[in-house]
């Protein structure tokens, strides 16, 4: 679309699509403006103040306004997309991973143990392993006893069919939907069809599709499936680093939304959970600024890796944030069926586009400003990946992504730890930094386990203390025990049955996690940013007549504290 340029103005540039308009071209004394809005009187003082001159309107779509705007400020919108957190506080973006304390910290501390190696190789391989299994141990506990006490409560944010019934459509807020999208042509399809059936008046929703600059198989395969009006395809301006973030903060740009939600090309969201959110924030404190509704999955049922994936996501969903909900402790963001209030959002700066886990950075950012993040009972419905190489590379970002994380975090704990207190700093620590840590130590743990089943007369006691071998059979008993106990935790609110003995294979589970860690840990070294994609549409899975997928939690009286 051809406008003049000399009416476009800087100073305007996070103004004219978040309201809706755009100059086109002078009129006389006059400004001719583009408008996806009724222009009351109000509305055409204010833009008259801000144009300084008198304006006529011309009626457009915001599916014509935004994608102008965000071509027409390319460059700016990419530099503030990738660097805006940077440039607003160093420490709290993970475009450099270590801070210069870091890296001199971690320099003496590998030659510390390196020295130590040469001089006390059998003491130090102790202390190592001992060292290892307490952090395995308290990991894996403090996620059991978050998870237990999740269990006791239903999730904080129910809301019923008659609230939903209740709602007004005329006094509903404007929701935005973002949905990132990078080669997903194939996908494509089933994503309109799927946010097609949101149950939200339409002229309060927009949904904007965000697909970065050369990928333009994507961008026919949206235009093929004829999106409805209120769908808005961004171009995401080329630059680096590529990442889905960096394309949501495009998409932050030019929300309208008072309210703003993460969608991922293959989800499928229940059709009433932008109305539940809606409730779920007016009956919240004005400090929850994220509701994270539950994920799963329609084919869990394909194969063994899928049925893994369904019950680690119910247990995660159903208890754990429930959990951490209820001790009030931070909320590491799922990826996507984030709702947040868009003003609290651009406050925390957007995400960081150098975080491939830019999610739970998010939720440990809110964390320490104070706000909370809620929790509200819908689900979305995902594709488990089905094949074991593409799951690697995915749990290999999002490991990457906690180590990142936790390093950022971690730059400055006095800090850190007055703004959120010792106790949610310690969850922090164990959760963010503890589930890394914890996956690193299965490969030499399980190897341990073998070496000492197959060459059974190897007397590990001459080498290592009772203490140190007390803690290594805690973790293999107790450790592994509480991970199936709670993997088979997971199918009861959901009532899916059929997955609770699949729990027994958990430790199985963990190895692939191992793999991935180590894999993630290699790439943190030599490829920090790198965001390993996940592909989509990989899966034929259709369930049979009479099966069920993953659905809704039942929802059970609350228990009392």
């Amino acid at each position: 679309m051809t406008t003049d340029d000399t009416l476009w103005r800087d100073d305007l540039r996070a103004t004219y699509a978040r309201e809706g308009w755009m100059p086109l071209r002078r009129l006389g004394e006059a400004v001719e403006i583009g408008t996806s809005m009724p222009m009351t009187r109000t509305r055409q003082a204010h833009i008259e103040a801000a144009l300084g001159a008198p304006v006529i309107a011309r009626a457009m779509s915001q599916r014509e306004i935004a994608p102008v705007v965000v071509d027409r400020f390319a460059a700016d919108v990419a530099e503030d997309a990738a660097n805006s957190l940077y440039a607003r506080d160093p420490e709290l973006s993970a475009r450099h991973v270590l801070s210069r304390a870091q890296k001199i910290t971690i320099i003496v501390a590998v030659v510390i143990v390196v020295i130590l190696a040469i001089l006390w190789p059998v003491p130090t391989l102790v202390w190592a392993i001992g060292i290892a299994s307490f952090v395995f141990l308290a990991s894996t506990v403090f996620k059991f006893a978050v998870a237990i006490r999740g269990s006791r409560y239903d999730l904080v944010a129910h809301v019923d069919a008659e609230a939903i019934k209740a709602l007004d459509d005329d006094d509903l807020p404007m929701y935005t939907v973002l949905v990132p999208v990078f080669r997903e042509a194939r996908v494509v399809g089933r994503l309109v069809e799927n946010l097609g059936r949101i149950d939200y008046p339409t002229e309060k929703l927009e949904v904007i599709i965000l697909v970065e600059e050369d990928d333009d198989e994507t961008r026919d395969a949206i235009a093929l499936s004829d999106p409805p009006e209120h769908f808005i395809v961004v171009t995401v301006p080329r630059g680096a680093p590529q990442t889905k973030p960096r394309a949501c903060n495009v998409g932050l740009e030019v929300a309208r939304g008072d309210f703003l939600v993460i969608y991922d090309a293959e989800d499928a969201p229940e059709p009433d959970q932008l109305k539940k959110t809606v409730v779920a924030f007016s009956r919240a404190e004005p400090s929850t600024v994220v509701m994270q509704a539950s994920l799963n999955y329609f084919n869990a049922r394909e194969n063994l890796l899928t049925r893994m994936f369904g019950l680690e996501y119910s247990y995660w969903f159903d208890y754990m944030l429930a959990g951490l909900d209820v001790r009030d402790l931070p909320i590491p963001l799922g990826g996507t069926s984030n709702h947040f209030r868009t003003s609290a959002l651009r406050e925390l700066g957007g995400w960081d586009p150098y975080n491939v886990t830019e999610d739970a950075d998010l939720g440990i950012r809110a964390s320490a400003l104070g706000y909370r993040v809620g929790v509200v009972d819908s689900t979305t419905m995902e594709e488990a990946t089905s094949r074991v190489r593409i799951f690697i590379g995915q749990r290999s970002r999002w490991i990457k992504g906690y180590m990142q994380t936790a390093l950022v975090h971690a730059r400055r704990p006095d800090r850190l730890v007055p703004r959120i207190g010792l106790r949610r700093f310690a969850s922090f620590a164990l959760l963010i930094a503890g589930t890394p840590l914890t996956f690193l130590g299965v490969i030499p743990f399980t190897a341990l386990l073998i070496v000492s089943i197959v060459v059974p007369w190897t007397d590990f006691s001459v080498f290592f203390p009772p203490l140190v071998l007390w803690l290594c059979l805690l973790n293999f008993l107790i450790g592994n025990g509480l991970m199936v106990y709670l993997n088979m935790m997971g199918p009861y609110k959901r009532g899916t049955f059929w997955l609770v003995g699949w729990a027994l294979l958990n430790p199985l589970y963990w190895i692939l996690h191992s793999v991935a860690s180590y894999k993630a840990l290699w790439q943190l070294i030599t490829r920090p940013h790198y965001w390993e994609k996940t592909e989509h549409g990989m899966s034929d899975f259709v369930l049979e007549d009479g099966e069920e997928g993953i659905g809704q939690p039942e929802v059970a009286p609350a228990s009392a504290p």
